[in-house]
């Protein structure tokens, strides 16, 4: 069958190609409804990857959060008219030590493969979770992103020791505040606190117990772990704070994705005896246990309407550049597309 496919083939240009689609057995046709713009569409969108970057992986579709509705499942694992979420990673090999997310050898949708910016997504039965029917479909639109945070906090409890009273968040984005929202829900008894450079995104952190900002710590604070949610130009000065404030033998997850190399003071590191650790997207247990998340913490979700910043009606290709225009206008938030092409 054919499929329109809407690939960006230049910074700022999209066109639709009509590819042949492989309607093999056994897989889910899905139909996007609700996609969610991403920092890593965005670099692609604006031009702001390498050249070399850019020749390589373009024209690609991009976006790799969003769901569905299921059009047909030869697999019996979901009904017609199903929402799902889909996944946008495919892994092609099994690893008893590397999880999916990690192997060399998985494509990443929007990332050098076709993402979901398409008519008809077909995937695995294993690249879908089902939704419950009630939810925030807008919300649901960026689960992938809160399973990342739930795979970030899931390593967190395996790598680090069980002194856990207080957990420094550094990060007053997005990625800040869902880290901390899952925290919260997993971690009640801890002591959290928040480190940001806007005092107005932080308003919105009720759930924590304290925000500051970063040029104005007070003296004798410290964390028994921390996560750093900036990325960009805010990773180093970040990092540098948490080594400072962390206790000896705390656990340092790194979440903020820069392009440029970042200094690490090793020095303290050594001294302290800290643990450093990177997490990077996620796989299907972590999707499943973020819509588990959803269905044993519904206050969650009400938490997560407040990152909806704008919606917008996606009809033709104006539209797409329309809203992925005015998400870079943005300063905290996200973007949803309601797929109707």
């Amino acid at each position: 069958m054919l499929n329109c496919v809407y690939r960006l083939v230049a910074p700022r240009t999209f066109e639709p190609i009509q590819v042949e689609m492989d309607s093999a057995k056994g897989n889910v046709l899905v139909r996007p409804t609700h996609l969610s713009i991403c920092n890593a569409d965005q670099r692609y969108y604006q031009g702001r990857r390498s050249e070399s970057v850019l020749a390589a992986k373009l024209p690609m579709a991009l976006i790799h959060e969003g769901i569905g509705t299921v059009l047909r499942d030869d697999s019996g694992t979901c009904k017609r008219g199903d929402c799902v979420v889909m996944l946008p990673n495919n892994p092609h090999e099994e690893d008893p030590c590397i999880a999916e997310n990690y192997l060399r050898t998985s494509e990443f949708c929007g990332s050098g493969y076709d993402g979901f910016m398409q008519e008809c997504v077909l995937l695995s039965p294993s690249r879908i979770v089902p939704l419950p029917k009630s939810i925030n479909k807008n919300v649901a639109a960026f689960t992938e992103l809160v399973s990342v945070a739930v795979h970030a906090v899931s390593r967190f409890g395996m790598f680090s020791h069980s002194r856990k009273n207080t957990i420094g968040i550094w990060g007053d984005g997005n990625m800040g505040f869902i880290v901390s929202l899952v925290l919260r829900a997993i971690y009640p008894a801890a002591h959290l606190i928040v480190f940001g450079r806007n005092a107005y995104k932080m308003e919105d952190f009720t759930f924590v117990d304290e925000t500051h900002l970063v040029h104005e710590i007070p003296k004798g604070i410290a964390v028994d772990h921390a996560f750093e949610c900036c990325g960009g130009e805010g990773s180093s000065q970040a990092i540098d704070q948490i080594i400072d404030t962390i206790m000896p033998e705390g656990t340092v997850s790194l979440l903020g994705v820069s392009e440029q190399p970042v200094l690490v003071n090793t020095r303290m590191v050594l001294e302290k005896g800290l643990r450093l650790f990177g997490s990077s997207r996620s796989g299907r247990a972590d999707f499943a246990a973020t819509v588990q998340l959803y269905q044993d913490n519904p206050t969650i979700l009400s938490y997560l309407e407040a990152l909806v910043n704008q919606t917008y009606a996606i009809e033709s290709i104006s539209d797409m550049a329309q809203a992925f225009e005015a998400d870079t206008r943005k300063s905290m938030g996200k973007t949803i597309m309601e797929w109707n092409v």
